[in-house]
């Protein structure tokens, strides 16, 4: 009896011992596949694949856009306005009228003119004929005679006077601006002028540039003007005039830059962002900006292959806006990650969740 509780104690035991081994095999294995488990989680990042394009060496400024030719209207003759012909907005040729004086006192000084002028002539006429017979001395007849010519002179300024009532616009544009009323006397618009005109044909846009750029820029170079205000950034410009001389206070130098508007799309005071190149990589090799991490004066971006992130050195070379050249490093097919890639390190299993496109010009 006691020799068979022995044998049963002891197979009790060893299934025991082979239950435990068992056991402590199974919560290794399960230990091991959660490692490998978490050993082949793919981190989510965005690429973007390289394209083809051009792109440009640039300097970036700021300009107000300004009419090539305007006029401030002012009347020459005094009077009292008595009708305005235009309003702000319109346009008007070279020579239209732009506005009308009140004209009796001018009449009446023309017609006074005319009247002295007629009895000059007539004196002048019977003088005449006795100074041929030597019967008026020479210092009379030249008196009368230059009374002749000034009577002349002050009917000539009298057509003028008159002519002057009548306002006309000295060149072809746009009324920018409109101050003059019926009813105002004209002397009141000497400094506050009676009409502004603005010709908008062709712009200017004014910038000032660092010295050491002098030797980059040249006429009829291009640049590019971005107007919000216009919803536009493609207007192109060119270089019309560069200033010979370094302002000393500032160590810049003026750059005068036309920009064509014949459709007049674009208006004076406008500001615009400016671009101006000074060189053009045509057919060049295009990565986004955020993909390139820049350590140690060294740049490199991440790219996919088969699931796989590898770190690439590049050689970079013009930048412009969001889109960078590059040089050395990259064959132009391939995928490179622009998001999540700041924790990335080489050969790190990746899954892509989104592809971007590179943004065209």
């Amino acid at each position: 009896m006691q020799s068979r509780f022995v044998k049963t104690l002891i197979a009790s035991s060893i299934f025991a011992a082979s239950a435990l081994l068992s056991g402590c095999g199974g919560a290794e294995a399960t230990v091991d596949s959660a490692q490998k488990k978490a050993e082949v989680i793919a981190i989510p990042v965005e690429v973007a694949a390289l394209s083809q394009g051009d792109i440009s060496s640039n300097y970036a400024t700021t300009a107000i856009l300004e009419a090539k030719e305007e006029a401030f209207v002012v009347a020459r003759a005094s009077g009292i306005i008595h009708e305005i012909l235009v309003e702000e907005g319109d346009y008007v040729e070279k020579g239209q009228v732009l506005a009308r004086l009140e004209t009796e006192r001018y009449i009446l000084n023309l017609r006074r003119a005319e009247a002295n002028l007629t009895g000059i002539e007539k004196e002048l006429n019977k003088v005449r004929d006795m100074y041929a017979k030597k019967l008026v001395s020479d210092d009379a007849f030249d008196k009368l005679s230059a009374s002749y010519d000034a009577a002349k002179a002050e009917l000539e300024l009298a057509k003028l006077d008159l002519a002057e009532t009548t306002i006309k616009a000295p060149i072809a544009g746009f009324i920018a601006e409109r101050n003059a009323k019926v009813g105002n006397l004209t002397e009141s618009f000497q400094r506050e002028r009676m009409f502004h005109i603005v010709q908008q044909k062709q712009l200017y846009g004014v910038v000032h540039l660092p010295e050491k750029e002098l030797s980059k820029v040249h006429v009829d170079q291009a640049a590019q003007l971005d107007i919000t205000a216009a919803n536009d950034n493609q207007v192109k410009a060119f270089v019309e005039r560069i200033s010979p001389v370094i302002d000393a206070k500032t160590g810049t130098f003026k750059v005068t830059l036309r920009v064509p508007n014949e459709d007049n799309r674009l208006k004076t005071g406008m500001f615009a962002q400016v671009k101006l190149n000074y060189d053009t990589h045509q057919n060049a090799t295009l990565l986004p900006r955020q993909a390139i991490i820049n350590i140690d004066d060294t740049s490199s971006v991440f790219v996919v292959r088969d699931g796989v992130a590898e770190k690439i050195k590049v050689q970079t070379g013009y930048t412009e806006g969001d889109k960078v050249e590059v040089l050395n490093g990259l064959s132009g097919t391939e995928q490179v990650v622009v998001t999540g890639h700041h924790n990335l390190k080489d050969k790190a299993p990746v899954e892509i969740v989104n592809t971007l496109e590179l943004a065209k010009r």
